[in-house]
């Protein structure tokens, strides 16, 4: 019977491609933390819109996906007191065709941002524990790319079609009849955060994609190497 030998070709291309599957897995994982946090950032966010009026009691107004706020100035005991006041936005106001948009694709980019978590997680488990065969982690790493591509096209359009909406068009977006202050006095709109979030909280997604992206080629590179690592085992014991 033949002694059984390594290759250190192979066995130098296998540490070579684990430690690049490393690299990219680990990547890849950080790059879907930053991007479910700012993605919470996004959707809490009170300034999806920022409208100055015309007006003595409100000035500014504050309005997020599912609340708006506003500061309002009320005589407690002789003393002026400046509150913040939340109201809902719910089915009360004029809600427009972008700004009900934007509510159901953050709300499903949220959703499915879990998704991305527990499949990175899955496969930075299975390469701890060195499963025999990277069909798991190819499975996972391919669902996580999948997720974040259908997340960052939720956000992209979420934010684009506000921005471009509430800055280059008309919106249909109004208070409901017992709010203190009127549309028809709105004189100016400002610029928030939103907008710059949304395009890096996108960046952040696809950057995560291509990184898991590299480490199914990764992957597929070692089960290439592992299947001739076996063939060789088998034709030296033959």
């Amino acid at each position: 019977m033949g002694i059984l030998q390594m290759d250190p070709v192979n066995d130098d291309t296998k540490r070579f491609a684990g430690a690049k599957e490393w690299i990219f897995k680990l990547t890849g994982f950080f790059c879907s933390l930053l991007y479910v946090g700012f993605g919470i950032i996004l959707a809490s966010s009170r300034h999806w819109r920022l409208w100055e009026f015309d007006d003595k009691v409100v000035q500014l107004v504050y309005i997020g996906l599912w609340e708006a706020y506003y500061h309002q100035e009320f005589n407690i005991s002789g003393s002026v007191t400046r509150v913040l006041v939340h109201i809902p936005v719910n089915s009360d106001w004029t809600i427009s065709p972008e700004f009900q948009c934007a509510q159901t694709l953050i709300l499903l980019a949220m959703l499915i941002k879990i998704f991305v978590v527990i499949f990175s997680s899955a496969a930075i488990r299975v390469g701890i524990v060195k499963a025999p065969f990277p069909e798991i982690q190819l499975l996972c790493c391919k669902c996580s790319v999948l997720i974040l591509i259908a997340s960052s096209l939720c956000t992209i359009t979420a934010v684009t079609w506000n921005h471009v909406v509430e800055f280059y068009g008309k919106t249909t977006l109004d208070f409901p009849p017992t709010f203190p202050v009127k549309k028809a006095d709105l004189i100016n709109k400002h610029s928030t955060h939103v907008f710059p979030i949304g395009i890096l909280t996108t960046i952040l997604s696809l950057l995560g994609a291509i990184m898991f992206l590299f480490e199914v080629k990764t992957l597929k590179v070692q089960r290439n190497l592992y299947g001739q690592y076996a063939f060789k085992q088998a034709d030296q014991k033959v």
